[in-house]
Order: C-alpha cells, then sequence, then structure tokens
C-alpha cells in the first residue's frame, strides 16, 4: 500500500512545531536567571493598574535617548621637573569607589603642589586588617600614563618610609592650594614625607562658584575623571553582568535601570522625612510606585546594588518581576571571588554608571558620583525619586536630578 503524500507533509509539519518549541524552551531558560522572588501578602494596598497616568507598553516607557559622551574640557598642566621631586606622597584608598575618585583627586592636588612623589595607594577594607594591592582592583599601568608629566608615581613603598618620618595629616576633600600651603607644606618640609587622611566635611559635588585656581581645577579634574581605569578580570565581570543586563531588556531595546538600594543602609538613615518634607532615602516599595507612576513597564528590568535577595524587596518584584540583585545575574564561575565586599561597592559602581536610567535611593557620596561619570559619558537620565500623589500624572522632567537640570555638578566644569 502506497503512503499517502498529506500523511508525509502532516509528519514533517508535526516535526518542525516540536524543533520551534524546544528551541523556545531553551532560550527561556537561558534568558531567565534564578528568581528569589516568592509569592507574599503584602499589607500595603496593591498598585492600581486603572491609573489613566500609567503606561502599559514599552514603547511609551520614559527612556531617553543616549547623548554622546562629553570631551574633557580641562588643560594639561604645565610641564615641571617632576624627576627632581623629592619626598613622599603617601594615602589609602577607603570604604568604597565612590570616596576612591575624591581621595585620588586629593592627593594627585597635594602631591603636585609639593613636587612630592605619589605612591601608589592600598586599598582597605571596612573591617581591620582587611586589604588587597591597588593592582587588585585597578588598572596600574593606565593610573601611571595618565599622571606622567603631572606628578611622578611610585608602584612600591620606597623602603626608607617609616612612622618616624611620615606624619599622618586630615585632609578635607576637594582640598584647596591654600589650605595646602597653610597645613600641610610645613609639616611636608619638615617631615619631608606626608601621609595624607581624606574626610568629607560635605558629600556635595556642586561646582564651586568661584573658581580659586585653573591649573588645580585641571590636576582635580584628571585625577578624578581621567586615570581610574578597572583592571581587565573585574571589567570583564562588569560588562558580562551589563550584556545580561541588556539580554533580559530585549522588550525595552536593551535598556535597564540601576537603582541605588541598599538594606543596610536604609537601616542606618531611616526612610522618614524631616519637618520640611524631604527625604534622604526611599524604600524598595516606594521606590517601586515611583518607577511605575513615572511609566516604566513591568518587564523593564532593574539592578539593585543589594547584594543578595532579601524579603522586604519583594515588593519591588511585585511590580517588576525582572528586579535583580548581582547575586542573580553575576556569571557562575565569578560569584567564589567577586560576590565579596569591596568588589561588589566596585561592580555596583560602574553598573550604576553604565545603566539607560538611574535611581539613587539613598542619598550621599555614592550618587554623587555616581551622577558624574555619567554625565561625562552622556548618561544623564538619573531620577530622584519624590512621593507622587496617587491621582496626579508624573513628568520625568520634574525628577531630574539637579546635578543635570541645573548643571551644579563639578563635573561640568570638567567635561565640555
Amino acid at each position: 500500500m502506497g503512503i499517502d503524500p498529506r500523511q508525509i507533509v502532516a509528519g514533517v509539519l508535526t516535526l518542525t512545531m516540536f524543533l520551534m518549541l524546544a528551541n523556545m524552551i531553551k532560550r527561556d531558560h537561558f534568558d531567565a536567571p534564578i528568581s528569589h522572588h516568592h509569592q507574599v501578602n503584602h499589607v500595603a494596598q496593591p498598585f492600581d493598574d486603572s491609573d489613566q497616568t500609567l503606561s502599559n507598553t514599552a514603547g511609551d516607557a520614559p527612556w531617553k535617548e543616549e547623548t554622546l559622551g562629553l570631551k574633557p574640557c580641562w588643560s594639561n598642566p604645565p610641564s615641571e621637573d617632576i624627576d627632581e621631586s623629592k619626598g613622599f606622597v603617601t594615602f589609602s584608598l577607603t570604604n568604597g569607589p565612590e570616596y576612591h575618585v575624591s581621595q585620588i583627586a586629593d592627593a594627585v592636588v597635594v602631591a603636585r603642589y609639593l613636587k612630592a612623589s605619589l605612591v601608589i595607594p592600598d586599598i582597605r577594607g571596612t573591617h581591620p586588617g582587611d586589604w588587597r594591592n591597588f593592582g587588585d582592583i585597578y588598572d596600574i599601568e593606565k593610573f601611571v600614563n595618565s599622571l606622567d608629566g603631572v606628578v611622578k608615581v611610585v608602584k612600591t613603598q620606597p623602603s626608607e618610609l617609616s612612622s618616624k618620618n611620615l606624619a599622618v595629616i586630615r585632609v578635607p576633600n576637594r582640598v584647596t592650594q591654600d589650605y595646602i600651603a597653610e597645613n600641610i607644606e610645613p609639616v611636608f618640609q619638615t617631615k619631608g614625607n606626608v601621609r595624607l587622611a581624606t574626610y568629607f566635611p560635605s558629600v556635595n559635588m556642586k561646582k564651586i562658584k568661584t573658581e580659586q585656581d585653573d591649573n588645580r581645577n585641571s590636576i582635580g579634574c584628571l585625577a578624578m575623571y581621567g586615570v581610574l581605569e578597572l583592571q581587565p578580570d573585574v571589567q570583564e565581570v562588569v560588562d558580562s553582568m551589563v550584556d545580561r543586563l541588556k539580554t533580559l531588556s530585549r522588550k525595552s531595546d536593551g535598556q535597564f535601570v540601576a537603582v541605588d538600594l541598599r538594606l543596610d543602609m536604609l537601616d542606618k538613615k531611616g526612610c522618614q522625612g524631616d519637618d520640611a518634607g524631604s527625604k534622604k532615602c526611599y524604600s524598595p516599595q516606594e521606590i517601586a510606585l515611583f518607577l511605575r507612576k513615572l511609566g516604566f513597564d513591568k518587564d523593564t528590568a532593574i539592578y539593585l546594588t543589594q547584594s543578595r535577595w532579601d524579603s522586604s524587596l519583594d515588593a519591588l518584584k511585585d511590580l517588576f518581576p525582572k528586579s535583580y540583585t548581582k547575586e542573580g545575574i553575576m556569571p557562575m564561575d565569578k560569584k567564589s571571588k567577586f560576590l565579596e565586599s569591596e568588589y561588589e561597592k566596585v561592580i555596583d559602581f560602574y553598573i550604576s554608571s553604565q545603566s539607560d536610567v538611574f535611581v539613587p535611593a539613598i542619598s550621599g557620596l555614592f550618587y554623587a558620583n555616581v551622577a558624574g561619570k555619567r554625565i561625562a559619558s552622556g548618561k544623564t537620565q538619573i531620577l530622584v525619586p519624590a512621593n507622587i500623589p496617587p491621582a496626579s500624572s508624573a513628568s520625568v522632567a520634574n525628577y531630574v536630578s539637579h546635578y543635570v537640570s541645573k548643571k551644579n555638578h563639578m563635573a561640568y566644569s570638567c567635561f565640555c
């Protein structure tokens, strides 16, 4: 008995459908990281999806087209005979990358003024005895080459330096030449060497209205924005996580939101407003409602600087299912090394600097210095949370960071 041609066609179609289905299952499995979210009953009122101010399509979400990065507008400092420098300036990097950029800038400015050699710093962790080499995180050659002709850089601390001839001096962030002349230079001339400990009387990174010295500002701009790059292994992890977030955001053309939301910081600061009604931080649920009222779709991918998932983040994931901590999207083979305190802070800082939208749930230096890097690269969509009345419409323009809307960040004096 002959085979009916219709049976052959039907068999081929059936096989094709099975292959397509298997491919879809495989792709979804690759694109979806493990979720730590568990359905819970929340006491808070559910978000009203019938609100006409909401945007439920990714095409209507308030994404901003990326602009070209700015160009450095600082000038190279006058050439000096730095090879004849005598004495050394030493310091350590502490507290995380948002502090590192400021500590580097102050140390370079001081060393330049004193005509001293700058010793590459070590990196101190939050616990006693917790330290690592500068090259574990940052590119040493990039650092040295970027400062060529500005200050002489020494890669290792000279053996002749000791506590006997090394005076420790506290230096305010964004140190001025007057401060150096009055408080640091006399000690340096007596001891021949100094060790700097930068403190932060203010976390404000606004432009200084009266520019004291163009030469000092050029050096400070170079040191803050032109000398630090991640070493290749760390940069590879950051790049892989950014690529992962873009893959998860394919419904919004690869755009994603980074939110600086660390539960330990929220506990320390408290999220209640002061008498004037202003707040210094926002809870996960407040961030979720804020983003949703601005029109971000539920398919928006969100990166949280919180290291590991916590049940208090469930309120955010209820509205934005694609919300992830670094534990959820970091390559498996990198977790044993990079899910560790100092690396985690660095990863957060650089992913927050590269995201399409940045939302600081916590005020402070992290927000201020991430804003500076974003301004330099043209990623100016920095949205500062605020309470939005349930019945009102929300315009993104009303929540753009003052650093951008008023162009009052010091980065605007460094880039043109």
